[in-house]
């Protein structure tokens, strides 16, 4: 199987990807409650792929970490916009592992799905948005 080719220029574009993809993969698990676990999984999952994506976007090493809050951090020294996401971030940091192995919860309620899935949205909605519109030129005359 040929991978595709990014450049380092467009390497940002693969993590925005596989974000996009662990969101498809997280409305599809909450569409079934013995899924309800794998979808929240996968929408911390885009959270932390989104994230990862604007810190390659800024050219930004990549450290192998889960902890949204961490990731978040980071992109705030970027771009303080970011602060915005810190509640969002907090609320999906947990689903890393949270509900992976048997536990006294084994699922998630329906609602917590829908919320996470809400969170991740705006997450990845963001993230594209900052990072077209640092990728646009400067339209100012002066």
């Amino acid at each position: 199987m040929k991978k595709p080719e990014f450049s380092l220029s467009t390497a940002y574009k693969a993590w925005l990807v596989k974000a996009k993809s662990d969101l498809k993969m997280a409305i599809a698990g909450s569409k079934d409650p013995e899924t309800f676990d794998g979808a929240v999984y996968h929408t911390q999952q885009c959270a932390e792929k989104s994230l990862k994506a604007f810190l390659v976007f800024k050219q930004q090493p990549i450290r192998k970490i889960h902890d949204l809050g961490i990731l978040l951090e980071s992109c705030i020294e970027l771009s303080g916009d970011f602060i915005e996401l810190k509640e969002l971030a907090r609320e999906l940091n947990p689903y890393a592992t949270y509900f992976r192995y048997p536990d006294d919860e084994m699922m998630p309620a329906p609602e917590d799905v829908l919320v996470a899935i809400q969170a991740t949205q705006k997450i990845l909605h963001f993230v594209e948005t900052k990072i077209a519109k640092d990728s646009s030129p400067n339209m100012s005359i002066f």
